[in-house]
């Protein structure tokens, strides 16, 4: 099994937010890997991992990073794969590593989700798969129906909530 999506974090700090969009490409029954690789402390580890990725197979990368947060930009600029970023929130609520993400120059966009957006961006890596992939395509079309059911029996639930004011 070779994969399709991988997942590029800074720092293994970063799991815990990670593990949303590894738990969403597993429900989906996608084949992804987890790597630890710093834009900074290992930019040789990232230039070959960047160049290699679509030769290896990979056709979607999700790079999630924190602070500075070149990570997913350095990334991008060495690939020709769609790209989405993840910024973590590590220091300042997180909006340095969104502002780091999203500013990218022209030429060398990322796909950037909200502050610990993780399972966003497996949902984005999904529907880019789906492009050309009818199997993952039906698997996403129940997923968003599913959420939809969510919305029907949550008001469901609220019906059955009194105030002595509530009109509905």
């Amino acid at each position: 099994m070779n994969p399709l999506v991988s997942i590029i974090m800074g720092s293994t700090s970063d799991l815990p937010v990670m593990e949303k969009a590894a738990k969403l490409l597993n429900d989906f029954e996608i084949p992804f890997e987890i790597n630890a690789l710093s834009a900074h402390r290992t930019p040789k580890e990232v230039e070959a991992f960047a160049t290699n990725a679509q030769a290896r197979g990979i056709k979607v990368i999700i790079a999630a990073a924190g602070m500075a947060a070149h990570l997913p930009g350095v990334i991008a600029s060495m690939t020709t794969l769609p790209v989405i970023g993840v910024p973590i929130n590590s220091s300042l609520d997180g909006m340095d590593a969104l502002l780091a993400i999203v500013q990218m120059p022209p030429g060398i966009p990322v796909a950037t989700v909200g502050i610990n957006g993780a399972m966003n961006a497996a949902i984005l890596a999904v529907q880019i798969l789906s492009t050309d992939n009818e199997e993952i395509k039906a698997k996403l079309a129940a997923y968003k129906e599913e959420l939809k059911k969510k919305i029907v029996m949550a008001n469901e639930e609220l019906k059955q909530v009194s105030y002595p004011y509530k009109t509905n």
